[in-house]
């Protein structure tokens, strides 16, 4: 869709403005160079799903992936599902950052050797900061790979909360305790160990715990500590994945994050089976914990009216749209500009590219998160609701200050 000269003129000061990038799951960047990338790297991560949607079997896409097998024949398993995923809004990233990075205005048969030789090169140290600072004026990313050994300059790290409350076996527990150099015999053991591992994620970096929106019932210690006594007296017990014990200690772990002030990331909607994602699962763990931040994630999707409704009742909850302008920028901009009617404009967070591997969707991405921004912040000013100041400086807080201010960044 044609921009409006003034959606033209919002992106154009959009572009000006530093980011804070949300959410990301890059590795460090020693890990992204010592890979093998080519064209079709820039079809992995969420495109994974349009393609197996599409019809590709699932053991092909793994083929495609994998710079073992050679790249023509690679090529010939992915180029009959590219027609039916171009126009899906996961797949432009990549037709964007092939123009803007490598010069190329198309991903096609004719040009996908040159393209993979042009990527090969440019897959050397310094390409974080040549993509996420100097092209999409990123300070900081806020990223999840389950490690702390980042350039704290550029990517800030999120640890997953499960690495401590999904203790399905007496084995996992004691690796916990054996990283830590601890030993734990009780309940309140592990909760000191857990309270102890969250401190040294603190110490490394560590700005928030990610855990997701999940039926867990109601905390119950009694079953918590039966639980955890069965499973130290029994070698080969395994919890289910949802079970009294995870759920007290996600309950702690959350007390825990008010007081050592990481904030709490929470996936919600969309993933498989969505239906145990949804956003209003969390409304009770919400409740229950006032003094704890917490940063919903992906709009909810498709409970995008639900999450606003979220946003607007609790003034411990944040709304973050990292993910969402890739998913469907109709729905993410359709729910923005009611967010608007609904939500403070300082609970709302702008943009997370949500990438591992292919650094350079980052760039794709954020061009179609100022775009869906500009519209929305658009139509206000083109209705009367607001002048055009007021947009540049609404956006600006949702781009950077809202995630600054709530991650508590020192930048």
């Amino acid at each position: 869709m044609q921009l409006s000269p003034i959606e033209e003129r919002l992106v154009k000061a959009f572009e000006g403005f530093e980011i804070v990038d949300a959410h990301e799951h890059l590795p460090p960047e020693k890990v992204r160079v010592e890979q093998e990338v080519d064209a079709l790297t820039l079809f992995s991560h969420y495109t994974r799903t349009d393609l197996i949607t599409a019809g590709m079997p699932a053991q092909n896409y793994e083929k495609v992936q994998d710079p073992k097998v050679p790249l023509e024949e690679r090529w010939k398993m992915f180029s009959p599902y590219l027609e039916s995923i171009r126009y899906g809004s996961y797949a432009r990233p990549a037709f964007i950052a092939a123009k803007q990075f490598y010069g190329f205005d198309d991903i096609n048969e004719g040009n996908y050797k040159a393209l993979s030789e042009k990527m090969a090169e440019a897959n050397r140290p310094g390409i974080y900061r040549r993509i996420l600072r100097e092209k999409c004026n990123i300070r900081v990313a806020l990223t999840q790979a389950n490690r702390t050994d980042y350039d704290l300059d550029l990517l800030v790290p999120l640890m997953p909360l499960d690495n401590y409350a999904d203790m399905r076996s007496k084995k996992v527990i004691e690796e916990r305790a054996t990283n830590l150099g601890e030993k734990v015999k009780s309940l309140d053991d592990l909760l000191d160990l857990t309270r102890k591992g969250l401190e040294r994620w603190r110490s490394e970096g560590v700005v928030g715990i990610k855990m997701a929106s999940r039926p867990y019932g109601d905390p119950d210690r009694g079953q918590a500590v039966a639980l955890f006594d069965c499973l130290m007296r029994n070698d080969k017990k395994e919890l289910p994945e949802l079970n009294p014990l995870r759920t007290y200690l996600t309950e702690e772990m959350l007390n825990m994050a008010a007081e050592l002030g990481l904030v709490v990331a929470v996936h919600t909607g969309m993933w498989g089976d969505f239906r145990t994602l949804d956003p209003k699962l969390m409304i009770s763990v919400i409740m229950r914990h006032p003094n704890t931040r917490f940063d919903l994630y992906h709009m909810g999707m498709p409970w995008v009216r639900e999450t606003g409704v979220i946003g607007k009742n609790f003034p411990n909850v944040w709304l973050n749209l990292c993910w969402c302008h890739i998913i469907s920028p109709k729905m993410t901009c359709s729910a923005l500009d009611e967010w608007i009617d609904l939500v403070p404009i300082n609970k709302i967070i702008a943009f997370g590219g949500d990438y591992s591997k292919p650094v350079e969707k980052v760039y794709g991405h954020l061009v179609m998160a100022r775009e869906n921004i500009a519209r929305v912040l658009g139509g206000r000013v083109e209705d009367n609701l607001m002048t055009e100041e007021e947009a540049v400086s609404i956006a600006k807080k949702w781009f950077y200050q809202n995630p600054k201010e709530l991650y508590q960044l020192k930048i």
